[in-house]
């Protein structure tokens, strides 16, 4: 079958495409046909040399990648969740190696969820790493209630288009941030209020949120803090600043949190009745071809994508 190695950090040039056998499956796994992968920051970071870089230093070469859409081929003799046919999405393995630039992944059954049928498999790729990350922020750490104010930063990108309509799901009062051009879209999907970073500072809507998410980090973790109420909750999801986040929110009576999202069924599900209920709809900004990897993380790496960025086998 055909894959893409990385078999050295650094640029685009590193994604060498070569051939492996078709993996054979333990007895709770499920063997894929990929039809979709979804291509995340932390891609373009790990194979760059950051990321998830530490991790597998010493494991080159590698196949990048978590997020697959696509069709069951073959069942582990234990798994009784999928059959052969099924259509299916997730994020595989996270955060050790997915194996997802390939055209087939071994997957355990439990980082599956059935693809609804009202969404493509390109939009199925979509919603795996960035909406769970976005449900498991908004749910699991901050507990979102109705009628809080919540602030989304970046709200155009991936984690932040899903994270708008979930916190409008819960019931929140939501603000979102972006770009000027990216104003209308924020808005329909579910932001109450707009914020332009590029000419509005980030209390232009108030700096009494009772919960923000920044996926950014640098020095928009401590602009995020100066909008958090105090005993407010401060998000992020960038592990270089996991210890600044803790520390200096305390001392300014914010809760600061990190969190790194992780394989969850239960959340997969939820994600999957979500999607099948239309509450919350990946928006897939651009699709390329699996011949052209290098530059689905070109267009990821700009950090301008709109939604997610996908590529098709």
């Amino acid at each position: 079958m055909k894959v893409i190695e990385l078999q050295e950090f650094g640029g685009v040039d590193n994604l060498i495409y070569c051939e492996r056998p078709i993996p054979s499956l333990k007895s709770d796994e499920v063997l894929v046909k990929v039809k979709a992968v979804s291509i995340n920051p932390v891609d373009v970071k790990t194979r760059s040399g950051r990321g998830m870089a530490n991790r597998y230093k010493d494991q080159l070469p590698v196949v990048l990648g978590w997020d697959i859409a696509g069709i069951v081929e073959q069942t582990g003799s234990q798994v009784t969740r999928f059959k052969t046919g099924d259509a299916v999405f997730g994020m595989v393995n996270f955060p050790a190696t997915g194996n997802a630039y390939a055209e087939y992944v071994e997957a355990p059954a439990g980082h599956l969820s059935l693809k609804p049928a009202n969404i493509s498999f390109e939009e199925a790729a979509a919603a795996t790493l960035a909406a769970l990350t976005a449900w498991q922020g908004l749910v699991h750490q901050a507990k979102v209630r109705p009628g809080q104010k919540v602030l989304i930063q970046a709200a155009a990108g991936g984690v932040g288009h899903f994270a708008v309509q979930i916190a409008k799901h819960l019931g929140a009062s939501v603000t979102g941030t972006s770009s000027a051009a990216n104003k209308d879209f924020v808005l329909q999907l579910g932001a109450e209020k707009h914020i332009d970073y590029v000419t509005q500072p980030l209390d232009a809507e108030g700096s009494d949120y009772d919960i923000v998410l920044d996926p950014l980090g640098g020095d928009n973790i401590e602009r995020s803090f100066s909008v958090t109420k105090k005993g407010g909750i401060a998000l992020s999801i960038v592990s270089a600043y996991a210890d600044l986040v803790k520390e200096k929110a305390h001392s300014l009576g914010v809760n600061g949190l990190f969190y790194m999202v992780s394989t969850n069924q239960d959340d997969m599900d939820a994600i999957a009745q979500l999607l099948g209920q239309g509450v919350i709809r990946p928006h897939v900004s651009q699709v390329f071809p699996f011949s052209d990897m290098k530059a689905a993380h070109e267009a990821v790496a700009s950090g301008k994508t709109k939604g997610k960025v996908i590529v098709t086998l």
